[in-house]
């Protein structure tokens, strides 16, 4: 607040894992500044994107990862960038957050006109298929939505202890690392790692009494290869898992290791849990569950009309009477884009599943063409701008590939220009390009070159054949 960061002030947090996260989103709660989670692999291109399309005033970063040398390049062309705040360590031009916070008071009173309700509070940039990242706006009431998350599907105990894996600039930390789990009174156990290694990670579980947890698919898949029948994991009474289908083979391996069954669920950067196995009800194998009581959901065909069980419906979430408590409240400068998906009274996920007749849903996939990989969400578009940018590539087109481990990795498929000849060198050129220019995540693991493109009559590419 000294700093001049007010109420509506959006500041962007850029924190991995590290434990000042909790301290600077609290702080920002608390003053009713917008606060903007972000992941530590982006690059200058993506950061300038997102301080101008948001208007950050601040950012506080980790000094790991070359992001305060990718801030300083972006801000150069961010005019409403006024302060770079760096935890553990210091360096020039930035504020040194771990010495200065100790210089205030441990009390900061709620007043009257302490931010609450509507108003907003958080901000997720979420990947779409066509065109940059959305701001997904979430208000006060988000954390309430995760009530249900933390108690019902996450099963947190206050004598217990809490671990989700996820980076904190993944809206997957809001789900488990936070609001839920504090309001059910519950403690949080977070390990700050770089790169996951299941052996890392499995002995924390009996060396630090974790009792409940939950991870992406992709985390699971890398946890089944160690042979988790060494470790010890009776210390864990509930699982969960969400981000992307579950494969049946690595829920057996852990029911058969811990005799836990994994509780599915399903949601967005956009909501809180919307479909899960809820405790109390009987996971079925390869299923999300059952919307949770917080939603109304539907599944519509494409004239809006509900389609019968057993066949491939949009998930929509029932908005005609408002809101639900944790659903976002819109993107962020984009009418166009709220109104694409909020209309006829749903909101519209983008999201594809059919239900059986015990009103269980399985997840199909996306109406469009967002990646999902190693729970990253990668839209194509982003990925596609950079690789236009290399001279040789005349056109470009960006989908997904199934994969063992990752469940998708991203795979690009290219026409090169008259008289640039094909080669394994090349391909390599383009990876090392897209690593360096973006984050490294979403480079293509597949490129594979092409006379022509598959598109639409008017000219779009159909990525979908792809």
């Amino acid at each position: 607040k000294s700093l001049g960061i007010r109420r509506d002030d959006k500041v962007m947090l850029i924190l991995k894992r590290h434990y000042q996260f909790w301290f600077a989103i609290v702080a920002l709660h608390k003053i009713g500044a917008v606060a903007i989670p972000a992941t530590n692999q982006l690059k200058e291109h993506d950061i300038t994107y997102r301080i101008n399309a948001a208007g950050i005033k601040a950012v506080v970063c980790t000094p790991d990862d070359g992001i305060p040398e990718q801030m300083e390049l972006a801000e150069k062309n961010c005019p409403s960038l006024e302060t770079k705040i760096i935890v553990g360590g210091s360096r020039d031009g930035w504020r040194d957050f771990d010495e200065e916070y100790s210089l205030y008071t441990g009390k900061f009173d709620r007043t009257e006109d302490s931010p609450c309700g509507d108003e907003p509070m958080l901000m997720y940039f979420t990947s779409g298929t066509t065109g940059n990242p959305k701001m997904a706006m979430h208000n006060f009431k988000y954390p309430l939505g995760h009530f249900i998350t933390a108690k019902y599907w996450h099963c947190v105990n206050p004598d217990g202890l809490h671990l989700t894996i996820a980076d904190t600039g993944w809206a997957k930390a809001a789900w488990g690392k936070i609001y839920g789990q504090w309001l059910c009174e519950a403690a949080i156990f977070v390990y700050d790692f770089d790169r996951f290694h299941a052996s890392d990670i499995l002995p924390m579980f009996a060396k630090y009494h974790i009792t409940t947890f939950c991870a992406p698919p992709t985390i699971l898949r890398m946890m089944v290869k160690q042979d988790i029948g060494q470790y010890d994991l009776s210390s864990v009474e509930h699982m969960t898992t969400a981000g992307e289908a579950l494969n049946p083979e690595v829920f057996r391996q852990f029911e058969a290791a811990t005799g836990l069954q994994i509780m599915e669920g399903f949601g967005q950067s956009e909501t809180t849990v919307a479909l899960a196995n809820l405790v109390g009800t009987t996971a079925r194998l390869g299923s999300m569950g059952k919307p949770v009581p917080l939603y109304d959901i539907e599944l519509l065909d494409s004239d809006g009309k509900p389609v019968p069980v057993g066949e491939i419906g949009e998930i929509v979430i029932n908005i005609k009477n408002g809101n639900p408590c944790g659903l976002f409240c819109g993107y962020y400068r984009d009418e166009e884009k709220t109104k694409e998906c909020m209309h006829d009274g749903w909101y519209h996920t983008g999201d594809t599943a059919w239900r059986d007749e015990d009103g269980y849903f399985w997840y199909v996939g996306r109406v469009d063409d967002v990646i999902k990989s190693s729970g990253y969400r990668i839209g194509p578009f982003e990925i596609e701008n950079v690789i236009m940018e290399l001279p040789y590539v005349l056109e470009c087109g960006v989908s997904a590939a199934a994969d063992e481990v990752r469940g998708q990795v991203v795979k690009a498929s290219i026409v090169l220009t008259n008289g640039t000849e094909p080669s394994e060198e090349l391909k390599k050129e383009i990876q090392q390009y897209v690593k360096e220019h973006t984050a490294p995540y979403k480079y293509p693991r597949i490129v594979v070159f092409r006379d022509e493109l598959p598109k639409t009559t008017s000219g779009k590419i159909q990525r979908n054949k792809l």
